[in-house]
């Protein structure tokens, strides 16, 4: 069966790099696995900060974010999103048309701000940033890099009674932790870049940056570089990854030990307490067969209608506006689309065929030495030479608008024939029989295997409706594989001999 199906694109000119993308290698047989997910949050919880510590980082507009505890990640799950995930046009290609994490899914799941600064700096030498910054060097500064682990033993516990110097260089080692283990992880390990930390020099500016919009170019950038099948790693906020998936796709979505907490802010904390689920016992290949038979019931594409922050969080409502703006992502010289024209219903609207994407260049160039981005003229002037922040500055005058007339099959026409429709190869009907059978055979063989003499007799009670339940489970398929082959027996000789009645 699956010899006989195009899985597409037929027509190639959104999807241009399909031989280079995972679902080709899929298709072909070879699996690549599940992805080694890349997140060292763990950790954070050691960190204790005073409360003068808690009021910088509330200044540098991580408040919201640093309430998220580490969320346990479902790397079959996300694996199988990334098979899915598109670079060209920065989406996910599903059954049901195309979605995307946007800006909104990034302020209101994480609580980062979305607005402001792009987050961009100049190259310096990280010894001296570090000696400025933080009043120490690490000995194996290599690359740039930081380790998270000198952070933790130099810089998680910041004395009561400190001066206002160290405590700000305590606060500028907590948020450089925090960000190099969630939203700029990376796949190198335990470290983090120092470019970072001059955003920090002075903590109350370094709430001016757009630092959701960042965390979002920089995902974006390594869901492109997973989807790849040369890949075997993915970094990033992979928790925005799969609490955005959690919210809007009925594909292994974690069960509760408690009615969740809706009211909470950010909206990622509704996971906190939830309970294992289907995950523990679902693997890459039943994620994949669910998405590929992703059906409209099985998406909420407004999932935070009836979630409203705005009572709590008075500058989170201002910046949504910024959720439907077709910009340039930036974080430092990565510069990612975000484009909500090709996902427009998920700001509840209809959706239009989108106009295509131009293949973009996705590095930006460095600052100047000497350039100042506090200074809104050296930001301006900058702008004027590269179109990519010039298109983040002009972000507020992007905002997709609504179309009165929107021909929506008209869209999903255009979609099958861009789209890619499978990426695992459709089960025959004999196949799933059989792996069906053979997976029932194995709870009853299991149930078999359990001596009830060390039972009592509850627990003998309820192996046995297990075992019965089983083999009768068992006896139905065969029954009706049988009646099914009879029917088709039937139906072939009535062909050749229409004299011949049915015998069921």
């Amino acid at each position: 069966m699956g010899s006989t199906i195009d899985p597409g694109p037929i027509d190639i000119s959104v999807l241009y790099d399909q031989d280079n993308h995972i679902s080709s290698a899929i298709w072909d047989g070879q699996e690549r696995g599940v992805l080694r997910c890349h997140e060292h949050s763990s950790m954070l919880e050691q960190w204790k900060l005073t409360a003068k510590q808690i009021g910088l980082v509330e200044k540098a507009g991580f408040g919201y974010f640093r309430t998220i505890p580490t969320i346990s990640l479902d790397n079959s799950l996300i694996s199988a999103l990334i098979e899915r995930w598109r670079r060209e046009t920065n989406t996910f290609h599903l059954p049901v048309g195309e979605m995307s994490i946007t800006l909104e899914d990034v302020v209101l799941l994480l609580g980062l701000p979305i607005d402001g600064k792009p987050v961009m700096g100049v190259t310096r030498t990280p010894g001296k940033v570090c000696e400025n910054l933080l009043g120490k060097v690490p000995e194996d500064l290599n690359g740039g890099m930081v380790k998270l682990t000198w952070l933790k033993e130099c810089f998680s516990k910041c004395p009561e009674d400190a001066p206002v110097e160290e405590i700000e260089r305590h606060t500028r080692a907590y948020l450089l932790y925090l960000v190099g283990c969630t939203i700029f992880s990376t796949t190198t390990g335990n470290k983090v870049s120092v470019m970072y930390l001059p955003l920090f020099e002075k903590l109350d500016e370094a709430g001016k940056f757009a630092w959701g919009a960042a965390a979002l170019a920089f995902l974006y950038r390594a869901l492109g570089n997973a989807s790849l099948k040369s890949q075997s790693t993915i970094s990033g906020s992979l928790t925005l990854l799969q609490c955005w998936s959690y919210y809007r796709l009925n594909v292994g979505n974690p069960k509760f030990n408690d009615e969740p907490n809706d009211v909470c802010f950010p909206f990622a904390l509704r996971w906190k307490g939830r309970a294992s689920g289907p995950r523990s016992n679902s693997n890459i290949v039943s994620y994949r067969k669910a998405l590929d038979s992703l059906q409209p019931p099985d998406v909420k594409w407004l999932p935070y209608k009836d979630l409203d922050p705005s009572s709590s969080v008075g500058d989170i409502k201002e910046s949504l506006i910024l959720r439907a703006s077709k910009t340039v992502l930036i974080c430092f010289d990565k510069a990612e689309r975000h484009l909500p024209d090709r996902c427009l219903r998920q700001f509840g609207m209809l959706q239009p065929v989108p106009m295509d994407v131009p293949r973009w260049e996705r590095k930006i160039r460095a600052l100047d030495q000497g350039s100042d981005l506090s200074k809104e003229t050296d930001l301006q002037l900058k702008g004027k030479n590269q179109a990519e922040l010039r298109e983040w500055l002009e972000r507020r005058l992007r905002i997709v608008q609504v179309e009165e007339v929107v021909d929506e099959i008209k869209y999903m026409e255009w979609y099958e024939r861009i789209t890619r429709k499978f990426v695992g190869r459709p089960e025959s009907l004999e196949s799933e029989f059989q792996r069906i059978v053979a997976a029932m055979r194995e709870i009853a063989d299991i149930a078999d295997s359990f001596p009830p003499d060390r039972m009592d007799s509850r627990d003998r009670k309820s192996l046995d409706e297990i075992k019965n339940a089983a083999h009768k489970s068992l006896m139905d398929l065969v029954g009706d594989s049988k009646k099914s082959r009879r029917k088709i027996a039937t139906k072939r000789k009535r062909e050749d001999d229409p004299t011949i009645k049915d015998d069921y």
